[in-house]
């Protein structure tokens, strides 16, 4: 894809206090059935860290970790709401929640793809095959 070819996402947290905005190449979002993205409905975008400007909010944000404690889960401390985060899968990148984008004509541009996160060890490498980032 070319440089036209470059979407721009704008968007962030329910209260609106966090706002973030990235550009990116990909046309898909990961579905994934781990615990915590299952319970929140998380639908990653995968964008390169250079490409995403945290527009406001920062001193509203909040750091969960688990597990590996390798991912960095961001979310408003107000409403609560995980607009994006630092993903385990691609720790120089951020995975942004396509339904935290703003514009429904945005979104319904993305594939939306299953990934198998509650067996992460073995299906990680078929997400960094295909360099969904």
């Amino acid at each position: 894809m070319s440089n036209s070819d470059l979407l721009k996402l704008t968007g962030g947290c329910h209260c609106q206090a966090v706002r973030f905005s990235a550009h990116t190449n990909s046309r898909v979002a990961l579905a994934c059935n781990c615990s915590i993205c299952a319970a929140v409905g998380y639908l990653h975008v995968i964008v390169p860290k250079e490409s995403f400007e945290l527009l406001q909010g920062k001193e509203s944000l909040t750091t969960y970790r688990f597990n590996t404690r390798t991912a960095d889960h961001t979310f408003c401390s107000r409403c609560g709401i995980k607009a994006f985060y630092r993903p385990r899968s691609h720790p120089n990148s951020v995975s942004i929640n396509l339904r935290c984008v703003e514009s429904t004509v945005v979104q319904d541009q993305f594939e939306i793809r299953d990934f198998n996160g509650k067996n992460w060890e073995e299906n990680i490498e078929s997400i960094r095959e295909k360099n969904l980032s």
